[in-house]
């Protein structure tokens, strides 16, 4: 095993995601281990990463079809379109209702940021 390479068990602590859900990421062709001389999952450093990007998509909505397509052309930006796997016109779609809704979330998120901040200077002023 490669110094930066880790096992399964290493790679969900570092990222706060349990093992059956990297073997679900697995299943679903997001994620990709190699198998050690014992049959042991083996995932690069880059792996942390994939996995942190998986959840953040997740959590924003996308479904594992539309993230395996999105982290396929972020792999190979320079396929040419015809070769994106996903690229039909019901992703384009699906990615820009995506967009559209974390544009929201984002505007929304902003509002209640400034609105907290404003709470906390009144609340500052008065505890300090």
């Amino acid at each position: 095993m490669h110094p930066d390479d880790m096992r399964i068990g290493d790679l969900a602590r570092r990222t706060e995601v349990s093992t059956r859900l990297l073997r679900y990421y697995e299943k679903q062709g997001l994620l990709h281990a190699r198998r050690d001389s014992n049959g042991y999952r083996v995932y690069g450093e880059s792996a942390v990463k994939r996995v942190v990007m998986i959840r953040e998509l997740l959590e924003s909505g996308f479904t594992t079809e539309l993230i395996r397509s999105i982290l396929r052309c972020k792999e190979n930006p320079h396929l040419p379109d015809e070769e994106q796997e996903g690229a039909t016109p019901e992703t384009v779609r699906a990615l820009r209702l995506q967009v559209s809704n974390i544009e929201r979330r984002i505007d929304s998120l902003t509002r209640t940021r400034d609105a907290v901040r404003g709470y906390l200077r009144a609340v500052e002023a008065v505890v300090e």
